[in-house]
């Protein structure tokens, strides 16, 4: 692959583009929305000059990214596409069906989405075969793991180009055997979440003493011993004696936690919108940014063994 282009430059968009060229990628990136496009270089060369900070091989920088107005403009002799627009099916399936109709049958189409089932974006594909997930953490510039999702059509060649590409780009591919909704790490995450807003919600704690209990918890083991490796370190005989009672009582709503869906009505959207769980001023957004981001540069940096 020598060419990409990134389509979505919200949230992700940028920090995406500017790892790709930062490895080597010409980089083509597209919205609909010029106060997108117009916000995009500064997120994209944030996202570089942490990526310098990581030490990742410097294989090119801004000038490998150019910014266009029309979706075909970007996507022009693309070897690869990769949307990141938002997580809405009637969306997604759009731009797949504007792409299948301006690129060759041999670009790669990956989308970034957050657990869409790849079969479901594949579907009236006239080449199926090349559609690929490509979930991206965030933020993408400084977390590595990047999942690799076949769909129901999807061709193993495309999912070992897909791999090989990440790395190349000195990231981590991992591979999801199945095509299931929320893939693995959202599945995860989503199931933490689930809980952590039961606790919140029932009185059982406030917000700020559950962060501190999962990072400081099991957030600080998890990054060093996994899950399953957890599972041998700890016993299995001790899992399950622990969750043949405590199974039972955690929380199997099937629905949003009425603690996040009342902050939603309201419009308490998070950082976006200033206020959430938490209130933030403009001042306050920003300096967390700078800090997370650096505490993320140094935990990596911890975890490859790098001072």
């Amino acid at each position: 692959m020598t060419t990409a282009a990134v389509i979505g430059l919200g949230t992700m968009g940028p920090g995406m583009a500017a790892t790709l060229a930062r490895g080597g990628l010409t980089v083509r990136a597209f919205d609909t929305e010029a106060a997108q496009l117009e916000k995009a270089p500064g997120a994209a060369g944030m996202a570089l000059g942490v990526l310098g900070r990581l030490g990742m091989p410097d294989r090119g920088g801004a000038e490998l990214i150019s910014y266009h107005d029309t979706l075909a403009d970007a996507v022009a002799d693309c070897d690869l596409v990769l949307e990141s627009v938002p997580e809405k099916v009637d969306i997604k399936r759009a731009v797949f069906a504007d792409l299948d109709r301006l690129v060759s049958k041999e670009c790669i189409l990956a989308s970034n989405t957050s657990g869409i089932p790849v079969t479901t974006l594949q579907e009236g594909n006239s080449a199926p075969g090349r559609v690929v997930g490509m979930h991206w953490s965030n933020p993408p510039f400084v977390i590595p793991v990047i999942e690799v999702i076949a769909g129901a059509e999807t061709t193993q060649a495309t999912c070992d180009q897909m791999v090989q590409a990440i790395k190349d780009l000195n990231l981590l591919p991992v591979v999801v055997k199945k095509d299931v909704p929320g893939f693995v790490e959202n599945r995860i995450l989503y199931a933490i979440m689930r809980e952590a807003c039961d606790l919140v919600e029932n009185g059982v704690i406030e917000p700020e003493g559950l962060d501190t209990c999962v990072s400081w918890g099991i957030g600080y083991k998890l990054a060093v011993v996994g899950p399953m490796s957890l599972l041998d370190m700890a016993g299995l005989d001790i899992y399950q004696a622990v969750g043949s009672y405590l199974n039972a009582d955690l929380c199997n709503r099937d629905d949003v936690s009425t603690y996040i869906t009342e902050r939603t009505t309201k419009g308490d959207l998070g950082m976006k919108t200033g206020s959430g769980i938490f209130s933030y001023t403009p001042e306050d957004i920003e300096a967390l940014r700078g800090k997370r981001a650096g505490q993320l540069v140094a935990v990596r940096r911890a975890l490859e063994g790098r001072s």
